[in-house]
């Protein structure tokens, strides 16, 4: 499956980064790209259960597309947050249901570096957007 563009421009730009400092300043760089949500989006029924930080998702599917947005009150998360939806942002539901996000944050060099908590909130994510896929 080839990548999204913004998904290379990712890859390209992370794996450019020699360390992780650099990958780091990068990703909160990233994170303030993300467009905001709306305080109507940033609501219970969005919010993502799992995440020890405040995390909301919002989906919109046109045909079997699928588009997701997000945000994080944590500068770090919303930098992860953004490089997770430029790899699943226009994919098709299945698509979707057989990415492998730990592959992904292999190859842009993030993997090791996620906390247990930064893990287990990015599997919520991920978990919520399968939810929403079966909606």
């Amino acid at each position: 499956m080839s990548l999204p563009t913004a998904a290379e421009q990712a890859l390209e730009a992370f794996t450019a980064c020699p360390g992780w400092e650099q990958r780091a300043r990068l990703l909160m760089q990233w994170g303030e790209r993300l467009p905001p949500l709306s305080e109507a989006d940033c609501c219970e029924s969005n919010r993502v259960h799992g995440c020890e930080s405040q995390v909301w998702l919002v989906a919109q599917r046109q045909g079997d597309i699928w588009q997701f947005r997000a945000t994080s009150d944590a500068r770090l998360l919303r930098g992860l947050l953004a490089v997770l939806l430029v790899r699943v942002n226009g994919l098709a539901a299945h698509e979707l249901a057989s990415l492998d996000l730990q592959g992904w944050f292999n190859q842009l060099g993030l993997a090791r570096q996620l906390s247990p908590s930064r893990s287990n909130g990015l599997q919520a994510v991920l978990q919520r957007m399968q939810q929403l896929l079966e909606e």
